[in-house]
């Protein structure tokens, strides 16, 4: 049944409305698992959803409960997105997963109310494996995925690398990669696990992708903000998706 998903934020922040939390309290993955223990998840989500007064911690946990049931409802209504996943996934790669506008414009077309649209741009596959780290690799890979499925331009790209095309220090896991990224709603990835569950990787936490926040990284907000502004009028978001509120800093 895939009807779960898992969200992991490891040693990351979740933004919430008060600011960044650190995640010690949720240091282990939560994992909703329907298809081996659906009464406890029912437990758990009435216990959070029915509290009066929630702060701190908890509220944002509820609030990330309820982004990744509706991230989970887009992406598993999605068969051609579902495909894309199950493609990567076939090639078990060392911490592998699909991010960026994938995740990104499927919720904010399901937001917009403009129903299930191709997947517009490239299919970014993003993994981490240190003992490869040749371009050539990524071809190869780009390769095997266009045999298992042509309708998608496969862009594979090892972040073990990418450090150095983007100037910046060695990252040591793909989620490690992703807070380098330029934007919060772009800096998410998601992957079918080997249990069957939807699992997702969200260093900024989901609050401004479901919130059509269109907003820099602090990497991108502090020292590369050009690119940040550049991005946001070669993509025409703000024309693509007319709810989107573009917050920069000052």
């Amino acid at each position: 049944m895939r009807g779960a998903i898992s969200i992991a934020h490891r040693d990351t922040k979740i933004r919430s409305e008060s600011g960044f939390l650190t995640s010690k309290w949720l240091k282990h993955k939560i994992i909703f698992d329907i298809q081996t223990d659906p009464n406890n998840r029912g437990r758990l989500k009435r216990r959070l959803l029915n509290a009066d007064t929630l702060s701190g911690p908890i509220a944002v946990y509820r609030e990330t409960m309820k982004y990744q049931d509706l991230l989970q409802s887009v992406l598993l209504n999605d068969p051609v997105r579902m495909n894309a996943l199950y493609a990567v996934q076939a090639l078990e790669l060392s911490d592998g997963w699909i991010g960026a506008g994938f995740v990104r414009d499927a919720v904010w077309d399901h937001l917009h109310g403009y129903g299930q649209r191709p997947v517009s741009g490239d299919v970014d596959v993003v993994w981490f494996d240190a003992k490869s780290g040749s371009a050539a690799d990524d071809r190869v890979l780009e390769e095997r995925l266009s045999q298992q499925s042509s309708a998608f331009n496969w862009s594979v790209k090892n972040q073990a690398r990418m450090h150095q095309r983007n100037g910046n220090k060695p990252y040591h896991s793909t989620e490690n990669a992703l807070l380098y990224w330029p934007e919060t709603a772009t800096a998410i990835a998601v992957r079918m696990g080997r249990s069957g569950l939807i699992e997702v990787i969200a260093p900024y936490g989901l609050d401004d992708l479901f919130a059509l926040r269109l907003r820099p990284t602090p990497v991108f907000a502090q020292h590369k903000l050009a690119i940040f502004r550049q991005r946001v009028a070669e993509k025409r978001w703000l024309q693509r998706y007319p709810g989107l509120q573009l917050i920069v800093p000052t």
